[in-house]
């Protein structure tokens, strides 16, 4: 049985962290800077510890590592050996189960919720790119390419530990399918697939959420679709695409509704209607059974989220 099927047999939905870029910023940490998170892989190690501590306390049924754009190239780019750049790889994942064991060791933790589960961040081929084309999708990129981009760095998730991959803000199909024909080569592992999206029926690829989860849908080793950090506003719509084409469950963490400015790194604060859990709520009335946040979001929005889902 695969992670997610385990938690949603036992539990009505699946309580995901909040953004880890986000409180790293709250701490001090400066992540503008190609490697963002993974930067802190090499500067602080236990502040990512922490952080993953902070949503378990908080509800999270899962913590998705800090390898978002953590991979071999980009540190050896940065001047590290391809030894000391796999180490940070694998010590990604090793920091989250660290984290989670020590948390789950504690009996008062466990009451009325699921042992959770860490995923291995796998973001796409335009995270290393460190140039917004994960937001755009428009690679000039071959499938067989993607695959070779993605298969090494996969293995060392796994080899570390990792329960789950989050292959997370895919841009295209084709990343996707890339991203699928690795993993066929390590058939007991399971995947979400999560795409970027445009609108609440494109994803950033400006291909149709709809034939991206009917593609995915016959895939034994995906074990949800879904979309993150992505306005919420598209949310709602999306989830109707996705339930359309598949019985698989859907999976949405999307950022807090505040607005990202490229040419100035900064996000824009916008009033939401409505709080981020509030939102939550309404999407897992239209059928999404694993819910989060993505960038912008916090503990405190996790913990909103939890406190409606785990009296449901």
């Amino acid at each position: 049985m695969n992670p997610i099927e385990k938690i949603l047999t036992h539990f009505p939905m699946m309580i995901l962290d909040g953004a880890l870029a986000t409180e790293l910023e709250t701490h001090g940490c400066h992540l503008n800077d190609p490697l963002w998170s993974a930067k802190v892989l090499m500067e602080e190690p236990t502040l990512i510890k922490q952080i993953h501590t902070n949503y378990f306390a908080a509800g999270a049924d899962c913590a998705i590592t800090a390898s978002y754009q953590a991979t071999v190239e980009g540190y050896k780019d940065r001047g590290l050996s391809e030894v000391e750049a796999i180490r940070l790889l694998k010590e990604s994942v090793h920091i989250a189960v660290k984290a989670r064991d020590d948390f789950w060791s504690d009996e008062e933790n466990r009451y009325g919720r699921p042992k959770p589960i860490v995923a291995a961040s796998v973001g796409p081929y335009g995270a290393f790119l460190a140039d917004g084309s994960e937001y755009r999708g428009d690679y000039q990129v071959s499938e067989d390419q993607f695959v070779s981009f993605h298969r090494e760095r996969i293995r060392m998730f796994i080899e570390a530990g990792a329960e789950i991959l989050a292959c997370e803000t895919i841009p295209c199909l084709k990343e996707a399918k890339a991203l699928i024909r690795v993993l066929k080569e390590f058939p007991h592992i399971y995947t979400w697939v999560s795409f970027s999206a445009q609108d609440g029926v494109h994803i950033s690829s400006g291909e149709k959420m709809a034939d991206c989860a009917r593609w995915l849908a016959k895939e034994e080793q995906v074990a949800a679709i879904g979309i993150n950090c992505s306005a919420p506003t598209f949310i709602h719509s999306l989830i109707k695409e996705i339930k359309s084409k598949t019985a698989k469950p859907i999976i949405v963490y999307p950022n807090s509704g505040e607005a990202y400015d490229a040419s100035s790194k900064q996000w824009n604060e916008v009033l939401s209607s409505q709080p981020f859990s509030t939102s939550a709520k309404s999407w897992y009335e239209a059928g999404a059974r694993i819910i989060g946040g993505c960038c912008r979001t916090k503990p405190e929005d996790i913990e909103a989220i939890a406190d409606w889902a785990r009296h449901k």
